[in-house]
């Protein structure tokens, strides 16, 4: 049994912009991988002062965008990828590929779909629990991304305890 594939990204969004800034997802065996993303410089708006993104840092650290696409679809191909569905990863995710004239190689869906026997608000609380429980920083996507893989192995979908 494969492990699901999981994802969450994080952002800048003000009145006049709305950018991807770091993601991670997670791979068929249960390892992640997790990248600072250089932004396209469509997404800054001109004259905009961002609240708590350090441009600077993205654009020497970031993987540019062409490359994070041609990861994507090669750790993705033809997968569903679930997401908490907290943040606007689907439009995140549009994006990047739009950025680089590519197709996205995987559908983004809401963790609800895996689990359907459990509701939004329970999720959340046992996702929250389980970042709690394991001192994760909610701000990091890696959290977010090993936050969803432990509640998928909670719930017996990785094929291992």
């Amino acid at each position: 049994m494969s492990v699901p594939n999981f994802l969450d990204i994080e952002y800048c969004q003000t009145d006049d912009a709305l950018f991807p800034t770091a993601m991670a997802w997670s791979l068929d065996d249960g390892q992640m991988k997790t990248v600072v993303i250089a932004p396209d410089d469509a997404w800054i708006p001109d004259g905009e002062t961002l609240p708590d993104v350090d441009l600077d840092y993205l654009y020497e650290q970031g993987v540019p965008l062409i490359e994070l696409a041609q990861v994507l679809h090669e750790d993705l191909p033809d997968r569903t990828v679930y997401a908490d569905g907290l943040d606007p990863d689907e439009i995140l995710v549009d994006l990047i590929f739009d950025a680089v004239a590519l197709d996205c190689p995987f559908e983004v869906a809401h963790v609800e779909e895996l689990m359907p026997h459990l509701d939004r608000a329970e999720l959340e609380d046992r996702r929250r629990d389980i970042m709690f429980s394991n001192g994760l920083d909610p701000q990091l996507p890696e959290s977010g991304v090993y936050a969803l893989l432990m509640l998928a192995q909670e719930e017996g979908l990785t094929g291992g305890r």
